[in-house]
């Protein structure tokens, strides 16, 4: 933060895992923005690295027959368990039918005092030739299941033309109802991101 120090903090968070069982690397500590000296050092540096590297594994892994997908949503601490199973149990059916098998796993990558940011992973054998398809579908499944199981279609990633169904569909009709006539005052021609949010202007 730009106003408070956050090393005491980062002390604290490390001082509350121990006490409840978890564990840090050796020398954990607070990185100050700018430290270089260790940006690509220890656990933070490898996962800074994998984070980078990703959407080029992707395209890689499909060419090696790997189907690899992600998707983030958010949930409320309450219901954060039976979300997780639901989500997952969907989307693994999903791949084992569209894919004959595979597997979804689970981790944070955002956490709020009222609930976290579940981020899946799945993986499956790409269906050679046909490997759009099958990520259409293989989405379509996902976003059918974050929407049952009662979380969003968006998060920190915003919506974009992939989910714009789902959020057509979590989104209320006077925000909408809002967002095109903000739309037609400040971007009457809908250049800025036409169809992304809402359908463009047909006058």
């Amino acid at each position: 933060s730009a106003d408070h120090p956050l090393e005491p903090w980062m002390t604290r968070a490390l001082e509350c895992c121990a006490d409840h069982g978890g564990e840090a690397p050796e020398g954990a500590r607070y990185t100050a923005p700018g430290d270089e000296t260790r940006r690509d050092a220890g656990g933070a540096g490898a996962w800074r690295q994998a984070f980078i590297s990703a959407p080029y594994l992707r395209d890689t892994m499909v060419l090696a027959g790997v189907f690899t997908e992600t998707f983030e949503t958010a949930i409320t601490w309450d219901r954060l368990d039976s979300f997780v199973e639901d989500v997952r149990c969907r989307a693994e059916a999903a791949l084992r039918e569209i894919a004959g098998a595979g597997s979804v796993t689970c981790r944070f990558t955002h956490v709020y005092p009222d609930g976290p940011a579940p981020y899946f992973t799945m993986l499956a054998p790409a269906v050679r030739g046909g490997e759009l398809e099958q990520w259409g579908a293989v989405k379509a499944a996902a976003s059918e299941a974050v929407l049952a199981a009662g979380g969003t279609i968006t998060h920190h990633h915003a919506v974009g033309r992939d989910h714009r169904p789902w959020y057509d569909r979590q989104r209320p009709d006077p925000f909408a109802r809002a967002l095109r006539a903000a739309k037609a005052e400040l971007d009457p021609l809908g250049i800025l991101n036409p169809g992304v949010l809402i359908d463009p202007s047909r006058g």
